[in-house]
């Protein structure tokens, strides 16, 4: 007897692809994986080769086809998941003519700037696309590209994101997704096309753009990508979606009112809804999923890479140090910290911020500080929930995964800071089981969306302590005051 059929959801990451299996109950049987390095020579640069992904992705697909194979698993279809705001040039044949340029890269920096101090103008397009002016936004690196950098764009024919390059290999169409796309700051959130007025601020023209599809739409495996995998020619290839929308799906928190957070080196928190759109003072950003559903919330740069730093600056095991830090009472007897050390994202989207201590006495040390950067975190995470509940979107429960929550004294902090049950769901499949259960729904085996995710089961609860979240919540008003004291200064 045969095992239970599976998707494959392929996740193209930032340094990683990996590729998870799972049936129709969302259990996660089988994961593989394939690394490639995001240069990072210049400054501000965070790059990829396309082509080095793409082949990653072909790689780690075969294993999984393998492995699916031995153990008498039918591979049902593929679904693809991808870290948003990429960007890559192609030329008359479709080859790469740039290099994939990252979320993370900020040498259009410049540029952000330029386009934000017409503040209305900037305002505009966040409210018409969803997506906040940034140099994470593709919107800006286009405008940084067409406006000066000829020298990298020469060749350049058409436009698309890394996993669009990827996805025309294996189906032979040049295509994108409105989930994808919704991140770039091109799209319109009322017409999920391309928005003109964002594209004159790019410099390109539609035509140079793929064509927009619904998520759950399936093409056919191509016969080349079929033999190198070892799977049927023509196996259904559903398009898929961003990293930080099927996130959402893949720990569960798709019904309206139900977030999703994740804290690796830097965090986000996101909940869904079934409309778009930000709040009045442009803090959040607006991703599609799929279904009529959105995720609104923020992306944070600063998340566990405060306490690596901190472990680097004093010379201590990390995990050591985020124990001594456990043992100070919160508030970090008096010391708080605005631990910008990566510019910031949500709420505030200014990558030129720097961090800083407040109330630095001589009795504090180590122990302190680390306390108050990991609170100065959550504070941030609980902006961004401040933030999307002024958009009207109710927030009444949270799904939490990721690396940091190893440490006790994360949970603890955010918990407070947040002052809401944390969900723990650091078992799931993240934003690969949101592709596979994307797939699902695309293959016909969910009636929607919501069922699937009833199927993904927290693993435990962090509750706030009560006289924590208050101080938090007291703090939360000077966090905000001393950033707009201090944003400003020329430092």
């Amino acid at each position: 007897m045969s095992a239970a059929p599976v998707v494959l959801g392929i996740d193209l990451g930032t340094t990683a692809t990996k590729v998870v299996a799972a049936g129709v109950d969302a259990r996660v049987l089988h994961q593989t994986e394939r690394g490639y390095p995001l240069r990072t020579d210049d400054t501000g640069e965070a790059t990829q080769d396309a082509v080095q992904v793409r082949g990653a992705a072909i790689e780690a697909l075969a294993e999984c086809v393998a492995w699916a194979k031995e153990h008498g698993h039918e591979v049902a279809g593929l679904s693809f998941s991808t870290a948003m705001h990429t960007l890559v040039g192609l030329d008359a044949s479709g080859a790469p003519a740039t290099p994939a340029f990252n979320w993370a890269d900020t040498r259009a920096a410049e540029v952000a700037a330029r386009i934000r101090s017409d503040r209305e103008g900037a305002a505009a397009l966040h409210r018409a696309t969803g997506t906040p002016v940034h140099t994470q936004s593709v919107m800006v690196k286009l405008a940084w590209l067409t406006g000066s950098r000829s020298d990298l764009t020469r060749d350049v024919v058409r436009w698309c994101a890394l996993k669009d390059f990827v996805v025309a290999d294996f189906v032979g169409e040049f295509v994108t997704e409105y989930s994808l796309s919704s991140g770039s700051g091109l799209q319109s959130m009322s017409t999920l096309q391309w928005h003109e007025p964002a594209l004159e601020v790019a410099g390109i023209r539609a035509e140079q753009l793929p064509e927009i599809h619904a998520p759950t739409t399936t093409m056919p495996l191509k016969p080349q990508v079929a033999e190198a995998v070892g799977l049927p020619e023509g196996l259904p290839v559903v398009l898929g979606g961003g990293d930080g929308p099927l996130a959402n799906l893949g720990v569960g928190a798709v019904q309206p009112g139900v977030a999703a957070l994740s804290l690796g080196t830097s965090g986000a928190l996101r909940v869904t809804r079934d409309k778009p759109g930000v709040d009045e003072r442009c803090r959040t950003f607006s991703y599609a999923l799929a279904d009529g559903l959105w995720v609104i919330g923020g992306a944070v740069s600063n998340g566990a890479v405060v306490a690596q730093w901190a472990s680097e600056a004093f010379g201590v095991d990390v995990a050591d140090l985020l124990d001594e830090a456990a043992a100070v009472p919160p508030g970090a007897e008096g010391l708080i910290a605005l631990p910008y050390l990566l510019g910031e994202r949500a709420p505030w989207w200014e990558p030129g911020l720097t961090g800083s201590f407040l109330g630095l006495r001589r009795s504090h040390g180590r122990a302190e500080m680390t306390r108050a950067v990991v609170e100065g975190v959550a504070q941030q995470l609980a902006l961004v929930l401040d933030a999307v509940r002024d958009s009207g979107a109710e927030v009444r429960a949270v799904r939490a995964t990721g690396g940091g929550f190893r440490s006790r004294v994360w949970a603890d902090a955010i918990a407070a800071a947040l002052d809401i049950d944390l969900d723990l769901a650091e078992g799931s499949g993240g934003s690969g089981l949101g592709a596979v259960l994307l797939g699902w729904r695309a293959l016909g085996e969910f009636d929607s969306l919501e069922r699937a995710a009833e199927l993904v089961v927290p693993e435990g609860r962090v509750t706030p302590d009560e006289a924590a979240a208050r101080l938090m919540a007291r703090r939360r008003a000077v966090v905000e005051q001393v950033y707009e004291t201090l944003r400003d200064l020329p430092l």
